[in-house]
């Protein structure tokens, strides 16, 4: 795909926009998204980025976050038992080695996706032929953590339908509907 400012380059960088409810969409090169000032990636006041890379932005945000010390900072190596990744290599690399990396490393790794992301759940598109029981599955965690909320704020009455719906869906899940 080309460009859409200059119709020459590759578009590398893809930009979407939402102002007042309209939504505008642009596939830039990236000479053309530094140009139109697209490139720079800000995240707070002080931390920005000209020379974009998942490393860099992982290591900035994994180093300005006060829970990430003692050893999953470095200090006893804790390894993935998946790959054999350590925290620390995850830092360097910006990246992670498998997926039982997300487990083995959740505790730290769960402050940085929701501040990336805004929640530790995908609730994005799925593809359609994971999308019953991806949905479903999404559904049946959100009604837990209302469970647990209305419990521990004493609102029984709504902890009880709350039940009554997540039995519902488990027996969804299970194919009893």
């Amino acid at each position: 795909m080309l460009c859409d400012c200059c119709k020459k380059n590759p578009a590398t960088v893809y930009v979407r926009r939402m102002v007042n409810g309209d939504t505008t969409e642009a596939h830039l090169c990236e000479q053309c998204a530094r140009e139109r000032g697209e490139w720079n990636i800000v995240i707070g006041p002080t931390f920005a980025f000209p020379d974009f890379s998942l490393g860099s932005l992982f290591a900035s945000l994994l180093d300005q976050h006060p829970g990430f010390t003692g050893s999953m900072a470095g200090g006893t190596a804790k390894r993935c038992p998946g790959c054999g990744l350590t925290y620390s290599d995850f830092r360097e690399r910006g990246r992670l080695g498998c997926a039982r990396c997300y487990s083995t490393f959740r505790e730290p790794l769960d402050p940085l996706i929701r501040r990336l992301q805004g929640d530790v759940c995908h609730v994005g598109k799925v593809p359609r032929r994971h999308g019953g029981t991806a949905r479903l599955r999404y559904d049946l965690d959100a009604l837990r953590r209302q469970l647990k909320e209305a419990v521990a704020s004493e609102a029984f009455e709504q902890a009880a339908k709350l039940r009554d719906e997540i039995k519902a869906l488990e027996k969804k899940l299970k194919g009893g509907q």
